[in-house]
């Protein structure tokens, strides 16, 4: 529906990329997936669907949250979001850093919570005494001037206290929700951390609107050895760029830049025929396969044993010519 409607809200992602990428990356119940995606949460309900709410998934979000307007379309069951987490990408430099700053944890928010309460029940019990001393003097006033006003100034005064009580307990209310939900957002954050300085993912799941390169060199280091990750785009320029910089950097294997061709055949008796009308493209994707990155080697090293390795009979004729 997506791709038929609004295909820029998912970067014109094709459904059979979206399933290439669902098997490329091996996804499956039980893995610890990474996904980092810009598709309204196309990307993030499908692997959702794939894993049947079994494992967990770590979605990485620009910005201040993640948006999930496909993922709330599947009808997936509460139990499917117990295992899902999310992390914002501006964190993630200081945290492979060491350096990531979370505020202190509270406690119990249900401790702040009584620390407020008996607070506001000492500031009631002040309110109440000020409210008697007000209605105590009103009353001696009023009844210097007559019984009709004074029953007339009680009821005014009787409803602006309860419309002040009842507004400082939506305030505390308020107060209160927000407290909580800090805490929570919180708590979740800290938890993901520690999931992601595991650095034992068994996928990589990349498909946004930002330049490729940066985000996949970042996100590889909480990905496993041997594990697969796969990339897609829009344009095969930013995935030639993100294959060199792969290249040199080392650490994958069975690197492959493909794009998808489809098209749609009209299946009727005696009328089957390819539809005239075909899309353009699909996106590309680049997919591999991590490996233990080893840089304890240097190039000197390599080409020292290299040498090392010659037949002694070519050693002797390199020799021989130099003299």
């Amino acid at each position: 529906m997506y791709y038929a409607r609004e295909p820029g809200k998912i970067n014109h992602l094709r459904y059979d990329t979206l399933a290439q990428m669902l098997t490329i990356g091996n996804v499956r119940a039980g893995n610890k997936m990474i996904v980092m995606e810009t598709c309204a949460g196309l990307v993030l309900g499908a692997v959702m669907e794939r894993m049947g709410g079994y494992g967990s998934i770590i979605q990485m979000y620009p910005g201040g949250g993640p948006v999930r307007a496909a993922t709330s379309c599947f009808g997936f069951p509460k139990h499917f979001f117990d295992n899902l987490h999310e992390f914002p990408l501006s964190k993630v430099d200081s945290l492979l850093s060491g350096t990531i700053s979370i505020e202190a944890l509270p406690s119990e928010p249900e401790d702040n919570f009584l620390v407020e309460e008996e607070s506001n029940g000492l500031s009631d019990e002040k309110q109440t005494s000020l409210q008697e001393t007000e209605e105590e003097s009103t009353t001696e006033a009023a009844m210097e001037i007559n019984q009709t006003e004074e029953q007339e100034t009680m009821d005014i005064n009787a409803e602006d206290t309860e419309f002040q009580d009842n507004k400082g307990k939506e305030n505390k209310e308020n107060v209160r929700e927000k407290q909580r939900k800090q805490w929570e957002r919180r708590k979740k954050l800290v938890e993901t951390a520690a999931l992601l300085r595991e650095k034992n993912a068994d996928g990589l799941i990349v498909a946004s609107k930002f330049h490729p390169t940066p985000l996949l060199l970042s996100l590889l280091e909480f990905v496993a050895p041997s594990r697969p990750f796969v990339v897609y785009c829009q344009y095969k320029e930013p995935l030639l760029e993100c294959y060199t910089k792969l290249r040199e950097r080392g650490g994958v294997i069975n690197l492959k830049l493909s794009e998808t061709w489809l098209r749609n055949y009209q299946v009727l008796p005696d009328r089957s025929h390819p539809k005239l009308t075909m899309s353009g493209g699909g996106g590309y994707l680049l997919s591999g396969i991590t490996v233990v990155l080893d840089k304890s080697k240097s190039d000197g090293s390599d080409s020292e044993a290299l040498k090392m390795e010659e037949p002694s009979s070519k050693r002797c004729k390199v020799q021989d010519l130099n003299c």
